[in-house]
């Protein structure tokens, strides 16, 4: 018989893990922290949250990219909800368990500047906080 801690620590390795992975491509970063401004119910239309830059060859690569890779890996963990006609997002259910490593990430952003250089969104909102 597994132990319930050792359950528990193996659920919250789990969950660490499923943190990293959705935040381990820039699309996804783009858009949960877009997410995070949203209001929890609010519906945000895709592609244009998780774009970088304003790009219409961009935007239709990202947009497949959305469907098929993004959207999926953070619906399956619970962190999202989307639709496809029109292509929107939402927070999901499990939402909670990742907002507060992205709030993080969005608000310490002045302080581990390599980490968001590239990420316009980030990159953004630090000069906006230092201002």
């Amino acid at each position: 018989m597994v132990s319930p801690t050792y359950q528990d620590e193996t659920r919250v390795v789990e969950q660490r893990d499923r943190i990293f992975d959705a935040l381990s491509s820039q699309p996804r970063r783009q858009l949960l922290v877009s997410l995070l401004e949203a209001q929890p119910a609010e519906f945000l239309d895709l592609p244009k949250v998780a774009l970088a830059r304003e790009s219409a060859a961009e935007d239709h690569e990202l947009r497949a990219a959305l469907v098929h890779r993004h959207l999926p890996l953070l619906a399956d963990y619970g962190f999202v909800r989307w639709e496809t006609d029109p292509l929107r997002v939402q927070r999901g259910p499990e939402f909670d368990v990742l907002e507060p490593v992205v709030r993080t990430l969005a608000v310490r952003t002045e302080t581990v500047p390599p980490l968001v250089v590239g990420d316009i969104k980030l990159e953004y909102d630090g000069e906006r906080r230092t201002d």
